[in-house]
């Protein structure tokens, strides 16, 4: 499955801020009961519900940017690190959490590295996650198939003036076909 391919989404999921910190709320609660102290948040996206977490559970939160995107457009076929894992998660019980697990490569990549850095437990975590994602997340406040729409994305500003997202646009085009006639 290649990430950001939208023809195959059933339906859409529209996430509101009132819903995003429900969710939240039930990672935060998952991650406390097993022990996390520590948070390796996923920029750009994946850092709301990071810090949202980490704020919850009173713990260290440390930033990560690994992404196929460049200026919002997708450029790359799989994530490039651009900012590395802090050698503080040695030791510690680490949640890595990002906002969507779609194909579950960067969670995955994320995860080794925090390994490789000497972290005592590693737990990931996602807000939503995809059925197809391989690997899956450790932990997920939503499962759902359906094109996503996260209340952060739904409106971008363009040239001043506020629309939709031009990504979920070409999306929902592609959920519904070509046009009939």
């Amino acid at each position: 499955m290649q990430s950001y391919d939208y023809s195959h989404r059933s339906g859409v999921e529209p996430i509101s801020w009132e819903r995003f910190v429900s969710l939240c709320g039930s990672l935060a609660e998952r991650l406390g009961e097993r022990g996390v102290d520590t948070i390796v948040g996923i920029a750009r996206a994946g850092l709301l519900p990071a810090t949202t977490i980490a704020c919850a559970l009173r713990c260290d939160l440390f930033p990560v940017r690994i992404t196929r995107r460049s200026q919002d457009k997708v450029v790359h076929r799989h994530p490039v690190w651009l900012v590395d894992v802090s050698p503080q998660v040695e030791g510690r019980r680490v949640a890595v959490v990002d906002e969507m697990a779609d194909t579950g490569e960067t969670l995955r990549l994320v995860a080794e590295r925090v390994r490789e850095l000497g972290a005592r437990e590693v737990t990931t975590a996602a807000l939503v996650s995809h059925s197809w994602a391989d690997p899956a997340p450790d932990l997920s406040a939503l499962v759902s198939d359906a094109l996503v729409m996260f209340p952060w994305d739904q409106r971008v500003l363009v040239d001043g003036e506020w629309q939709l997202h031009p990504e979920l646009v070409q999306a929902l085009a592609e959920q519904s076909g070509p046009p009939a006639g």
